[in-house]
């Protein structure tokens, strides 16, 4: 599901090397923002998991870099839904200046749902009900 309103951030100064330009490590720190974003606007956010034991870890993380964000640009970053299942998920994401609309990177992150005591895989669908059947409407209008 791409969401209608991208998230939207600047580069921290920090975030950057000697040349002005991003870090490669801040971009992956970016798509945890822009997810976390995702999730909180389709009124899924993590602290509905948390409540009831269940995380929910990054099991694998990739980025694609095309051109390099510097100080002082303005990104957004689309987030989507690519697939969901109960039992794991996986996001899409394609960072974009705002003022040119020119591509920056593509990204993807996988994500299983755990029990928080045990670190175990679980269900979704049978240990949080509401919350599956909340990201499973988005995902299947996707």
């Amino acid at each position: 599901m791409d969401f209608p309103t991208p998230y939207v951030r600047k580069p921290f100064y920090y975030e950057t090397d000697r040349m002005g330009v991003v870090h490669h490590s801040n971009y992956i720190r970016w798509l945890e923002e822009a997810r976390i974003d995702f999730i909180t606007k389709l009124g899924a956010p993590y602290s509905r998991l948390d409540a009831v034991g269940v995380e929910i870890p990054v099991i694998s993380a990739e980025c694609e870099y095309k051109l390099p964000v510097r100080y002082g640009d303005e990104v957004g970053i689309k987030t989507a839904l690519s697939f969901f299942n109960g039992v794991r998920m996986t996001f899409s994401y394609e960072i974009y200046f705002t003022d040119s609309g020119k591509l920056s990177a593509r990204g993807q992150t996988s994500h299983c749902f755990v029990d928080a005591a045990t670190m175990r895989p679980l269900n979704l669908k049978k240990r949080c009900l509401e919350y599956y059947e909340t990201v499973m409407r988005a995902y299947e209008a996707e």
